[in-house]
Formats: C-alpha cells, sequence, structure tokens
C-alpha cells in the first residue's frame, strides 16, 4: 500500500496540473486565468524569462530535494507523454530496456537553445521548448474542437431558449503553425507509444538542464541489492529507460520521478528515500551515466555543485461575412498588408524585447476576445504571436494578453497605461481610399479612431464628387483622412473598420519600440 501511494499522489497531482494548463488554452471567456494562471507563470523557461525569481528558485528546490518532479508533474507536455506512454502500455506491457544516454544530443540540444534565447531567435526557442510546444498544440488543435463543442450545446440551448452557452467562431490563425503542432504531436506520441520519454531524455532543453541538478537530489529511487532477485521489472517499467537491473544502477539525470519502479517491484526492493554514504543496500548512478558502485557511494558525488541557471535572454469585425443590399451579397475578405514592421502587442515594450522573451506558446492568441492576434509566419518570428486587424481591433480597454503572458513578454499594463502606449501608427493608401478612387463620401477610420488621430480633409488638388443617395445633389469636395500620428496609438481600428477591399485604405504601422503619447 505505502510503495504505490507515492505514484498515486504523483498521478493525481499531475492531472491536476494538465488539466488546468490545458483549460488555460481552450477556456475563451477569460474567466479560468483568474484561478489557474499561476500554473503558466511556473513553468520552467517562462519563469526564466520573465525574471520570475521566486518560481524558479521554488523549481530549483524541488528538483534538489525530489529530484526531476518538475518533468512528471508540473510541465504538460511531459505529462501528456505519460498518458501516451501509460495507453501504449495497454497494448504491450513490461515493454522497455534499459538505454545509454545520448549525453552529446542532449547537451548539444541545449547549448543551441541557450544561444537561440540570448540572439532572440524566436521560432527555434518556440520550437525546443516544452510548454509552448504543448500550448500550440492545445491552441491549434484541441481548442476547435473544444470550440465546436460548446457550439454545438449553445444551439441545443438557443433551441430550449436559455443563454447558458453562447456561439464562438472556429477559425484557423496560421496554417504554418498549425502544421508544426500537428507534426509535433505525431512526433512526440510515437516517441511516447514506443519509448516512453525519449523526448524529454534526448531532446528537451529543460530536462537537460534539471538534470544537472537531479543527479543530487536528497530523495530519490534506490534499489536494494539483497531484495532485488533482478527480475528487470522495474527495468521494464521504466519509461525513462535509465534503469540497468544488470548492474543495479540508476541514471538518475534521466530519472523523473514517476514511481513505476516502485509500484513494479514484487519485492519491495526499490524504494523512494534519501541515499545513504555508505551500504550494501544502495546503488546508484550518481555521475549520471549509468555507472554505479553496488558497493557504496562516493561520497564527493554527494556534495552539492552549484549550478548557473539559463541566461535570460472587439468584436470581430474585418473579415466576417458582412451582408449588404438586404444579405444578398457577399462582402469580399480583406487581404494583410505587408507592414514594414510587425506590430506587436502593448506592454511588448518593443520588437527586440518581444523577440527575445516570446515563447511562442499562444496563450495571449488563445485569450486575445478581439481575435486580433495571431502566430506571425517569417521564418526568425516564426509562431510568434503579431497583431493583424483583418478580424477586429485592439480595443483600448481590453488588457488580456498582457494578463497571461507568463515570459514577460509583454508586460502588465492597465486600462489607463494601454490608451497612451503607441504600438504603431496608421498610414494612409491613396489609391485605395473610396473616396478617392469610387468618388463616394466615406470617413468610417475618422469616425471610429478612439483617441481622434484621423480628421476628414478636402483633397488637395481640387477633387469632387457628385452627391449621392442621401445627399444634396451637387458638386462636393472629396474628404480624405488625415492622420496625427503623435496622437494615433495603433490600435487598429481605422483598418479594421475600413470598407476597402481587399486591400484597406488605411493600415497600421508597427513601431520597433512602443512610445507614450
Amino acid at each position: 500500500m505505502r510503495k504505490t501511494m507515492l505514484r498515486k499522489i504523483r498521478i493525481v497531482l499531475a492531472l491536476v496540473f494538465f488539466v488546468g494548463v490545458t483549460f488555460l488554452f481552450l477556456d475563451f471567456t477569460g474567466t479560468v486565468h483568474a484561478w489557474l494562471g499561476w500554473m503558466a507563470k511556473i513553468q520552467f523557461v517562462p519563469a526564466v524569462l520573465a525574471l520570475n525569481f521566486g518560481a524558479v528558485a521554488v523549481l530549483v528546490l524541488l528538483t534538489l530535494v525530489f529530484g526531476r518532479i518538475y518533468c512528471s508533474v508540473i510541465c504538460p507536455l511531459g505529462v501528456m507523454q505519460d498518458v501516451i506512454a501509460w495507453l501504449g502500455k495497454k497494448s504491450r506491457k513490461n515493454r522497455y530496456s534499459y538505454s545509454p544516454a545520448k549525453s552529446w544530443l542532449r547537451y548539444t540540444v541545449l547549448a543551441v537553445f541557450i544561444v537561440a534565447m540570448i540572439a532572440g531567435i524566436g521560432s527555434l526557442v518556440a520550437l525546443l521548448e516544452p510548454y509552448s510546444i504543448f500550448g500550440r498544440i492545445a491552441s491549434n488543435l484541441l481548442a476547435p474542437v473544444y470550440g465546436w463543442i460548446n457550439n454545438l450545446f449553445a444551439l441545443i440551448a438557443e433551441r430550449a431558449d436559455s443563454y447558458a452557452f453562447y456561439e464562438t467562431e472556429v477559425w484557423l490563425r496560421s496554417l504554418p503553425t498549425f502544421i508544426v503542432a500537428a507534426v509535433m504531436l505525431v512526433l512526440i506520441f510515437v516517441l511516447a507509444w514506443r519509448n516512453g520519454r525519449t523526448w524529454c531524455n534526448t531532446v528537451c532543453p529543460v530536462g537537460t538542464f534539471l538534470s544537472f541538478l537531479a543527479r543530487f537530489s536528497w530523495l530519490k529511487p534506490v534499489i536494494d541489492t539483497e531484495k532485488c532477485i533482478s527480475c528487470r521489472k522495474c527495468e521494464r517499467n521504466c519509461k525513462a529507460s535509465c534503469i540497468d537491473i544488470s548492474s543495479h544502477s540508476i541514471d538518475y539525470s534521466r530519472c523523473v520521478a514517476c514511481m513505476d519502479c516502485i509500484g513494479s517491484c514484487p519485492k519491495d526492493a526499490v524504494s523512494y528515500r534519501h541515499l545513504k554514504m555508505a551500504g550494501k543496500h544502495a546503488a546508484s548512478s550518481a555521475s549520471g551515466s549509468g555507472d554505479l558502485k553496488s558497493d557504496g557511494v562516493d561520497a564527493s558525488r554527494r556534495s552539492f555543485l552549484s549550478a548557473s541557471l539559463m541566461t535570460a535572454a472587439a468584436v470581430t469585425v474585418g473579415a466576417q461575412e458582412k451582408k449588404v443590399d438586404g444579405g444578398l451579397a457577399k462582402i469580399e475578405d480583406k487581404a494583410i498588408p505587408d507592414r514594414n514592421t510587425p506590430v506587436v502587442p502593448p506592454g511588448a515594450v518593443g520588437l527586440r524585447h518581444f523577440l527575445q522573451h516570446c515563447t511562442g506558446c499562444q496563450l495571449c492568441v488563445s485569450v486575445c476576445p478581439n481575435e486580433v492576434l495571431r502566430p506571425a509566419t517569417d521564418l526568425i518570428r516564426m509562431m510568434q504571436p503579431e497583431m493583424s486587424y483583418e478580424r477586429g481591433y485592439c480595443r483600448p480597454e481590453c488588457t488580456k494578453c498582457s494578463e497571461v503572458c507568463p515570459a514577460g513578454a509583454i508586460l502588465p499594463i492597465d486600462r489607463a497605461e494601454k490608451s497612451s502606449i503607441q504600438i504603431g501608427h496608421a498610414v494612409w493608401v491613396k489609391k485605395n481610399c473610396i473616396p478617392f478612387r469610387d468618388g463616394h463620401a466615406c470617413g468610417n477610420c475618422a469616425r471610429h479612431c478612439p483617441t481622434g488621430a484621423i480628421t476628414m480633409v478636402p483633397l488637395k488638388g481640387g477633387h469632387q464628387y457628385r452627391g449621392g443617395r442621401g445627399e444634396t445633389e451637387g458638386e462636393r469636395t472629396v474628404m480624405v483622412p488625415a492622420v496625427n500620428t503623435e496622437r494615433c496609438i495603433g490600435c487598429g481600428a481605422c483598418e479594421s473598420l475600413c470598407p476597402a477591399r481587399p486591400f484597406t485604405a488605411i493600415y497600421v504601422e508597427g513601431n520597433e519600440v512602443h512610445r507614450t503619447v
């Protein structure tokens, strides 16, 4: 009973974290983050990038005491691999075997990851960071299914005259990011189904970093050589492939403290405890390479080593199916303008800060109620969010993205601060403007600008148009928008609400460094 209790506790805690983090990406109402947002902020790499020293210290301490418990309880990608491995175990039990650590690959990936963080190569960081990998899987593959189920309930509730559910739009935010998420899911699924924790112990940079600390953890699985009958059940149930029963050794750098070995041993020869300095009952591998001295443990290998932490490096309006002429004609969808500088959210400080801190987890994309944020598609920033206004604009009263960002890429701001942060400025394109192109009055951009940065002025050159329906007949001066860049904050209301199709007559050009207006 006692030997299975630890495993049950670990499984319960892992499921709590897994379900909680998953719902952070599925919830479109914004209510879950108020209760469970801390689960995203204690993920290792986001905590390091956000300089959340308290969370990092707790995770380091947990590893020094319990081993790589972070990988088996807190990390959602690690728990997902355990779920997949458990399903694979149903088809074939006792299927694992010991394999030596591929140290060269682990350390190479870790080195590349740290360099990418320092250099601000966001796409490479996003491709390797475990929390972000899971976030993209959840937001791109699970969230649409969740949305469709919600819409089904909303349809049923509507028929019953109930407002318990409301319909939400399900749409593809980025095809490249969707493909990356799908490929990563298939890859990790195959690896976990066949070999358990292969991804964690050969590719994952967080797992490799924590392995330095796990070697010296206070508590760890220990094999009692007097009780062991070499049945190999612990080895064949170790999804980390770190138990070599032929030498009674455990590679603690790869052990994720899942407790499966303890529960599978028929003779209670494996226990989770502090490794004594001497004793024929305790055999371990403190070096992390799988080598173990069965006659005792070298005292020098039990000493604490100082480990350095990693370097920190609206309501949808745009492209919806709007109808005119009594619903008989559909307005053409907008095209995304070609911006010289991408627009990043208020609170991001600037493009460089955002590149160096964002891990591309898509959490801000998932919670954006105005559908303004979507993953970038260029090579360096791929999977990192950027702002685009085809479906809505960044409303001054909304600060959702700054509230949920766990990595410090979008710093917390309040509504007053957001209204004064200039993330970009509007640019007028004369040839696309309806008054100039078609000879009809418009002014939509000026009417909806929340800061009053756009005013309608007479077009230079004396162009005129004939008054149309609802206007007094006669010659009228063509009025076109003029942008006061000192007042414009780049919210995108003008771009989103511009009726010109497919290319808008006014769009937002991003600022490399945000400023206060």
